[in-house]
């Protein structure tokens, strides 16, 4: 982390790197986690009209349960393990690769700094493109709800209803505080993974699979450090 924050030798060298890991992050992560999200959504729906189909409790509350749900916990807990495990790999397996192929020691040669060129775009990058992910995959989770509660016969007015019902802007909060953390989480873990392979293709492959599992318990464990802190 400290080698990472020295003065780039080149700034548009570095400022195309972050562009291409934005890209690969955010647009090549785009559809799974959106994938996910919408279906996620529609579950969380169905599965608390069942529980309520017996019971007194309105319907709009549908909406309130599944609108909380995927703002405060689904939606950043289950992208951070999704991008733990497709971001996180990646990482790893490309800066495996450049290390056992000796790319990362002709960068110390020619004077440019590893750590800053090869691992501070991944992070920064991570930072600014994975809470927008999030909220998208809120977004859907929410709209996802909505399609399955309008299938099982409750009605969108009623839907929407619960939508605004208690709605508390902190929770926005409190999702945007967990997307930041577990991006910053997971891309440092699968670059440190990743940067200091030593050997040969399979050390690539257990360092990939080292960056997803500590990447993912990570987030959990900090899912539940967030959530004590805020609320």
């Amino acid at each position: 982390m400290r080698d990472m924050l020295a003065r780039p030798e080149n700034l548009y060298m570095y400022w195309k790197e972050l562009l291409r890991q934005m890209n690969g992050i955010g647009v090549g992560s785009l559809i799974i986690v959106g994938v996910i999200s919408l279906f996620v959504g529609a579950v969380t729906a169905l599965q608390f009209a069942y529980q309520m189909g017996t019971t007194f409790f309105p319907d709009y509350l549908i909406g309130f349960i599944v609108r909380d749900t995927m703002i405060i916990e689904l939606a950043p807990t289950l992208s951070g393990l999704v991008l733990a495990g497709k971001v996180g790999s990646n990482m790893a397996s490309e800066l495996g690769t450049m290390r056992i192929s000796e790319q990362i020691d002709a960068l110390e040669i020619m004077g440019v700094n590893p750590n800053g060129y090869l691992v501070m775009p991944k992070i920064i990058a991570a930072i600014f493109i994975v809470p927008p992910l999030i909220v998208l995959a809120a977004m859907l989770g929410i709209y996802g709800g909505y399609w399955a509660a309008e299938n099982y016969g409750i009605s969108p007015a009623n839907y929407q209803k619960g939508l605004l019902y208690l709605f508390d802007p902190f929770n926005v909060v409190i999702m945007t505080v967990k997307s930041v953390i577990f991006a910053f989480l997971i891309a440092s873990v699968a670059c440190y993974q990743g940067f200091y392979v030593k050997g040969g293709a399979l050390d690539i492959g257990r360092a990939s699979t080292r960056a997803v599992v500590y990447g993912s318990i990570l987030v959990i464990f900090f899912d539940y450090i967030v959530a004590l802190v805020l609320t």
